[in-house]
């Protein structure tokens, strides 16, 4: 499915370069404390719909593999399950706290556990609670976790504690689902980064800013300068993506985000 501007239906958008990171409220057009989610797969479903990063105008497509379109065979998911726009898991860039391990190329993923079923390719203003560090197959795979901004549990959701106060057990159930969910495609479980702890908003802040920085990086086309001291396995996966990104660069005059 390949989004379209609303103002023009015959005007693809990309769900990664032309959403706005940061949410803005269309009444008045000034940014919010909220950050936009672009769902792709909903909750209490399986099939493993995704942002396709290396298309040009990356629709979401339901992910294949060796010519079969997958689903998750440990069943529905239980939330909401995408990503934020403008971000970019850096593959030639090691964090401090996961394990040793690169960015797995893909935007930052998101949990959104509110009580809502969104449609994919839905762009939701949400709340930023915390993070999960997941060493998925030898890459970091950060997950997000958020509530949307018009959630009825909104009000009393701020920080990743709460989630613990007022939906007790729904962190672990996250965990647990990421851990087993590979499981039935005979791949052993994942692990985790940080002793498996969920951190906090103000850290999962810092990942997605350095995440927006690498995005801006790879779209500008300053980190494929940047990689000769890569191996080529690396440089082949991020050249695929710059060449396949460059002319859906943003808008010079957008700011960069501020939390």
């Amino acid at each position: 499915m390949q989004a379209v501007d609303k103002q023009d239906t015959a005007k693809p958008i990309s769900l990664w370069h032309d959403v706005t990171l940061v949410h803005v409220d269309p009444s008045t057009n000034k940014p919010t404390p909220y950050l936009n989610f672009v769902n792709e797969i909903p909750k209490f479903s399986r099939k493993k719909y995704e942002i396709a990063t290396d298309e040009d105008g990356n629709p979401i497509k339901q992910d294949e593999k060796k010519g079969n379109l997958r689903e998750f065979k440990k069943g529905d998911i239980f939330f909401n399950y995408g990503c934020l726009p403008r971000t970019w898991e850096d593959p030639t860039f090691i964090h401090p706290d996961a394990e040793g391990c690169r960015g797995d190329n893909d935007p930052v993923d998101v949990c959104e556990i509110g009580l809502k079923v969104v449609k994919p390719g839905d762009v939701r203003p949400v709340k930023i609670l915390g993070i999960l560090c997941m060493i998925d197959e030898g890459e970091a795979d950060w997950k997000v976790v958020t509530i949307d901004a018009e959630d009825k549990w909104a009000p009393f959701l701020n920080d990743i504690e709460d989630v613990e106060t007022h939906l007790p057990g729904t962190l672990d159930a996250i965990r647990e689902w990421f851990r087993t969910y590979k499981i039935p495609d005979g791949k052993p479980p994942n692990v985790f980064g940080l002793g498996e702890r969920f951190m906090n908003k103000t850290y999962a802040l810092e990942i997605i800013k350095e995440c927006n920085h690498a995005w801006k990086e790879l779209i500008t086309g300053e980190k494929e300068r940047q990689l000769s001291e890569q191996d080529e396995g690396v440089q082949k996966l991020v050249r695929k993506l710059s060449k396949s990104n460059l002319l859906d660069l943003a808008p010079e005059s957008d700011e960069p985000p501020t939390f």
